[in-house]
């Protein structure tokens, strides 16, 4: 069987990974993009060079991507800076990798025969929303410039699938959780901050009363769904992708 090839951005780091382990595993070969800023090296020491391929590059400012697209027949572009509390501090880091790096995937994307592209967005752009589950048709509500950049990023990739006719899907994430997850750093998910905390043997932080809900999606589950969007027949589309359930 002649394996199908994928290019993945962000491919070192948690979802990204993952991801690359499912494709692999569904006898994919993968070129994974990533400029080792949050992912590691070692997420992906146990694949064969023969099956994935890594790249060293920085996608916002580089332009020069499409020599790595050649013969690729899906991407995945999870490439990002994520965390609320830095994007608010330096906004312009966040534009340049979140809005600037997706043009640079973006175009070329189009420039090559892709047959899908799929945009890893984010739950953040409803903001607070007063109703669960939140669907697709909500009130966009971007709150903070991480969200705002994610958003506006997909705002691109949904307008470049309909002028250039490029075949792309966004799914926008809602927490995930998992295998290789973040520990480090003060403004992670919850899930890697206290399991940091635990390893450490130290109390967890609750922060206000501790009924702040979230969604929680496994990485696993996530991953699963990204494959399944980019070998559907599905295009110009949005979806969330969690659990819809709330949890304390």
């Amino acid at each position: 069987m002649v394996k199908k090839l994928s290019l993945v951005t962000g491919g070192a780091g948690f979802i990204g990974s993952n991801l690359v382990d499912f494709l692999v595993s569904k006898n994919h070969k993968v070129i994974v993009l990533d400029n080792f800023s949050t992912g590691r090296r070692s997420n992906l020491k146990k694949h064969k060079r023969s099956d994935v391929k890594i790249i060293n590059v920085d996608i916002s400012t580089n332009k020069n991507l499409q020599k790595y697209f050649r013969n690729v027949k899906y991407v995945f572009h999870l490439a990002g800076l994520a965390d609320i509390v830095p994007s608010v501090k330096d906004p312009v880091s966040y534009f340049n990798s979140n809005v600037l790096g997706t043009l640079n995937v973006l175009e070329s994307s189009r420039k090559s025969n892709i047959k899908k592209f799929v945009y890893a967005a984010s739950a953040s752009c409803y903001g607070l929303p007063k109703k669960f589950p939140v669907c697709e048709e909500d009130k966009i509500n971007p709150m903070y410039p991480y969200a705002f950049t994610k958003w506006q990023a997909e705002e691109m990739v949904m307008h470049w699938a309909k002028i250039y006719k490029l075949p792309a899907i966004s799914f926008r994430f809602f927490n995930a959780y998992g295998p290789r997850s973040r520990t480090t750093g003060a403004y992670g998910a919850v899930f890697g901050v206290f399991l940091a905390q635990k390893l450490a043997k130290k109390p967890l932080t609750i922060v206000g009363n501790g009924k702040q809900t979230r969604d929680f999606i496994h990485v696993k589950d996530l991953v699963k769904g990204l494959l399944a969007g980019a070998l559907s027949n599905k295009k110009f589309k949005i979806y969330n992708i969690g659990n819809g359930k709330e949890v304390t």
